[in-house]
């Protein structure tokens, strides 16, 4: 027997079902209908419906007790949903120690009254279920099963602070348990670097005004650095002030990776807007290596010389990447150009780093380049017809293509940018100081940066980083402590399945999770739950991780007992 949520007429209905088996088949059979999902909790029906449970009820008593019958409507209350799906990411917490990392933490400050974990554990799977502000994350609470109504509003504000407080102890900390636990080997590194913005336009130290990759050019924001490991897991991240360019960003970032976890050989894997000699000179000195994007359009004569010359590339070896048609097309093509790379320090000293310069060619990428440059053309033009609209800011996007009549004002097209553009399209350059690692090696980790990537989309899509309504540098800092706590609970799962092959991406996830849900009902007095109809990949989340789910029927008592499991 189970809860079943069915679509009809635009509207969805809540009915309880049984299977039964007929003729060797098993079969459907409706027991009770609840009536409209929507409006549930307001139907004089459902309560006359209810009244029929009560054999079900009974059937739950012990011998001795009597079976529960219903004299009025007034026995009877309305119909509560309660999720019990937050006890996989409980069972993670647990295993990965955070409880007692917090509660150690907090022992320590005589300030701390409340339970930092419970509170820190309830912000953290409201991320993860139904991001929402702390208010109404506070006002929901309740929603979770056998979460108690003690918390405060303003322990949830104060618990901000704390996190803020122990970041950077919490970051070391599950660093140290993601290698014990899952054996993770940290090689491979890849770095990248986002804005968050806030709905606000007051700037200070942290929060300020600079260039937003959400395009939201009235609000302040923060700049997020952000570092993976090559399983797409957090490993740690830096906020910097929201005027910090991207590439200024590698110094506390660097410092992190040698002195808080103590890694002393590492390949770090970043995008082009990372890539600056004073950065690659960090790198080296800090002992590790890189694999970089090159601005190829920015590249000598000699080297752009080498691009267009058809001697010496190679083909890419089928066998040995099998989707390699899937990432780069039909036709892939690379050279390897041999360089010393002169960086000169402030007082002029040169620093020599020895790399490859690796020249890529793919169909698939020269299609997407053709179409991304002629949609910015047909904008161009769109802006000459309304010359009103153009400025004179930097020449990117569509303004690129435009420029002004020799001893005139006028804008025209750039027919010689359109053509230059055109050369480049389907290349792309890719620089690393590790010379010894096989090209293909090198084309994989840097083609798995797209792990990063999808990172940032999770954290500002899925778990809604953004927009952020804090206004206090501490309370800001602990908000980031929770996503970060909640995108590692998220990876984490995401590895664990992955591992026991079941690939579910993040967004099934949060809808499995999601429909883990008892309607909690009370007759005569006495709670009761009934298991909703759990959707999506659900049971193979509950089996990888290793939880029984709860019976179809049961006693409040049993559903506190059942999520005793993550207690």
């Amino acid at each position: 027997m189970f809860v079943k949520i069915t679509n009809a007429g635009g509207y969805q209905y809540v009915r309880l079902v049984e299977n039964y088996r007929e003729n060797g088949k098993v079969k459907q059979r409706v027991l009770f209908n609840f009536g409209r999902l929507d409006i549930l909790k307001d139907d004089p029906a459902f309560k006359n419906i209810v009244k029929k449970l009560s054999d079900i009820v009974a059937e739950t008593t012990t011998e001795n007790a009597k079976a529960v019958t219903i004299e009025s409507e007034e026995d009877i209350s309305d119909a509560v949903v309660k999720n019990w799906g937050y006890i996989v990411y409980r069972k993670l917490w647990q295993e990965l120690e955070i409880d007692k990392f917090l509660k150690g933490k907090a022992a320590k400050e005589r300030k701390i009254k409340f339970d930092v974990d419970k509170v820190s554990f309830l912000m953290t799977i409201q991320r993860l279920i139904e991001p929402m502000s702390k208010l109404r994350t506070y006002h929901q609470r309740s929603k979770y099963f056998g979460f108690e109504e003690d918390i405060d509003l303003n322990q949830l504000y104060r618990c901000l602070d704390f996190l803020d407080s122990v970041k950077e102890d919490l970051e070391t900390y599950l660093y140290q348990r993601n290698k014990d636990l899952f054996k993770m080997v940290v090689d491979v590194v890849f770095y990248d670097v986002t804005t968050i913005y806030f709905e606000s336009c007051r700037a200070d130290e942290l929060k300020n005004f600079g260039f937003s990759k959400d395009n939201k050019v009235n609000e302040v924001q923060v700049v997020l650095g952000l570092l993976v490991d090559k399983e797409g897991r957090p490993i740690g991240y830096e906020l910097f002030p929201g005027n910090t360019i991207d590439s200024k960003t590698m110094v506390k970032i660097l410092r992190k990776l040698k002195e808080k976890f103590s890694i002393d050989k590492i390949i770090i894997v970043a995008d082009k807007g990372l890539n600056s000699r004073i950065n690659l000179k960090m790198i080296k000195e800090a002992g590790y290596d890189y694999i970089v994007a090159s601005r190829l359009k920015n590249a000598s004569k000699e080297i752009l010389d080498e691009v267009f010359n058809e001697e010496g590339y190679k083909r890419l070896d089928g066998k040995r990447c099998l989707n390699a048609e899937e990432i780069y097309g039909d036709e892939f093509k690379y050279k390897v150009l041999e360089r010393t790379n002169i960086v000169k320090d402030e007082e002029g000293k040169e620093f020599k780093i020895e790399e490859n310069l690796i020249i890529t060619y793919s169909s698939k990428r020269a299609k997407k380049d053709k179409e991304d440059r002629e949609r910015l053309v047909r904008k161009a033009k769109e802006l000459l017809e309304n010359k009103g609209s153009i400025t004179a800011l930097e020449k990117k996007g569509a303004r690129k293509y435009l420029k002004k009549k020799s001893k005139s004002e006028e804008y025209v097209l750039d027919e010689e940018a359109i053509k230059r553009d055109e050369k480049f399209d389907g290349y792309y350059a890719i620089q690393t100081s590790k010379k010894d690692m096989d090209v293909e090696e090198v084309l994989g980790a840097y083609h798995d940066l797209w792990k990063i990537e999808q990172s940032f989309r999770v954290m500002k899509s899925c778990l809604e980083v953004r927009p952020i309504y804090h206004f206090t540098e501490s309370r800001i800092k602990g908000h980031f402590v929770i996503c970060f706590l909640a995108f590692l609970l998220q990876r984490t799962l995401e590895y664990i399945l992955r591992r026991k092959g079941k690939g579910i991406s993040s967004e099934r996830i949060m809808e499995a999770i999601y429909s883990m849900n008892f309607f909690e009902i009370e007759i005569k007095g006495k709670k009761y739950l009934i298991k909703q109809r759990i959707e999506g990949g659900a049971g193979d989340i509950l089996n990888v991780i290793k939880i029984k789910g709860p019976k179809n029927f049961m006693t409040y008592e049993e559903g506190l007992e059942f999520i005793g499991i993550s207690k």
